[in-house]
């Protein structure tokens, strides 16, 4: 089926706050003028207040370590955690309570090699009774999302089911191969991808790389998609790895700059984000802008969520966690950092509910130091 219809669009403001901030953690953040936020004009609020200019993230504890190349993490609904390896192609379940992990199985068809490799998780909308764990990776051909039954009565390596391919066709290669996945608020499963080092693609509205995917639970195009019968929801991106939707339903994601800038974007259906053109923000009328952006030494962004009225963004080399709070589809102040060096890289941030965070490191990536920081999930609480 390929109807259209017109979602919400989101507004992102032309006009600039320009601040930052930076820390070794705690919370206390010191301020820098490395990151710039956009302040957003009264079409772009939502209907609830500003989230507050300073906040605070907290460890509480180290739920989990040893793990082997981290990169998707999904919550199951006793609140145990699911955390696939990028270069085992395993996803491994752990116990949120003991740090106990247990591997599931590995993921058949996964190619690992430079960034690619077993990617994003996501459980299905109806995990409750479908018990389906979809997963993004790369294998010897292409960038694909796939579906496993996940049984718990099978034996420890052997719980989880064949691999059914739901979308395949996306461009792979050693760097940028995006490979967040998430199922939004309309049921429908979004896919980050990225450009594969060939710049052009992320212009070009028939290739599958340097965009965000929308399609049905089946791999269809949705319904209501900018591009009749194509499942892109937007385009002009370089390396999409982080996708998180506020309390009105607003998408946000954040992006891999090339030697400038990263960015953290609000996603309007249709809209191009300016890669190759534009890397951060744009006067050319036709590109949307970041709601803010950072220097790339001090993001590198990979996973974000939404927690308290704010965007809390993982970064690899810049190795901590930045805040960002919201009024509306804007930053409603200048971001905050956390948590800087204290763990090495940071890959995925997720809700972990009442105010607190799940936190994945990414040191044994091949550009961390394994030595220095294993690699660990984290519980945060977060303000």
């Amino acid at each position: 089926m390929r109807r259209r219809a017109v979602p919400a669009v989101l507004a992102v403001s032309a006009l600039l706050l320009t601040a930052g901030c930076s820390s070794g953690g705690g919370d206390a953040p010191e301020r820098t003028p490395a990151a710039t936020a956009s302040a957003g004009s009264a079409a772009s609020q939502g209907t609830g207040p500003a989230a507050p200019a300073k906040g605070s993230a907290r460890v509480l504890r180290t739920v989990a370590e040893g793990l082997k190349s981290p990169w998707g993490l999904a919550a199951l609904p006793g609140g145990d955690l699911l955390v696939s390896s990028r270069d085992e192609g395993t996803i491994s379940r752990v116990d949120a309570k003991t740090g106990r992990t247990t591997v599931l199985g590995t993921v058949s068809g996964v190619s690992p090699a430079g960034e690619g490799g077993l990617l994003g998780i996501a459980l299905s909308p109806g995990y409750a009774s479908d018990h389906m764990i979809y997963a993004y990776f790369t294998s010897a051909s292409d960038n694909r999302i796939v579906r496993l039954r996940y049984d718990e009565r099978e034996p420890a390596g052997e719980r989880l089911g064949a691999p059914d391919t739901v979308f395949k066709g996306i461009p792979k290669g050693t760097i940028h191969n995006g490979g967040r996945i998430a199922f939004g608020p309309d049921g429908m499963l979004y896919a980050g991808t990225g450009e594969t080092g060939q710049r052009g693609l992320a212009q070009d509205r028939s290739s599958l790389g340097g965009k965000i995917l929308r399609m049905t639970p089946d791999g269809e195009p949705a319904p209501g998609n900018p591009f009749p019968g194509s499942v892109v929801y937007s385009y002009g991106h370089r390396n999409v790895q982080g996708l998180a939707w506020d309390g009105h339903q607003r998408l946000f994601a954040a992006e891999f700059g090339q030697d400038t800038w990263d960015e953290l974007n609000a996603i309007k259906p249709g809209g191009n984000y300016g890669w190759p053109k534009a890397e951060g923000r744009s006067s050319d009328a036709g590109f949307q802008n970041p709601v803010a952006q950072w220097h790339t030494d001090e993001a590198s962004p990979s996973g974000i969520a939404q927690v308290k009225g704010a965007i809390w963004m993982a970064g690899l080399r810049g190795e901590r966690l930045w805040r960002i709070p919201l009024d509306g589809a804007s930053a409603s102040a200048a971001p905050q950092a956390f948590l800087t060096g204290s763990y090495g890289r940071l890959r995925t941030v997720a809700p972990a509910g009442d105010g607190r965070l799940w936190l994945v490191t990414s040191n044994t990536d091949g550009r961390g130091e394994p030595g220095k920081e294993d690699d660990r999930v984290l519980e945060l609480r977060v303000r």
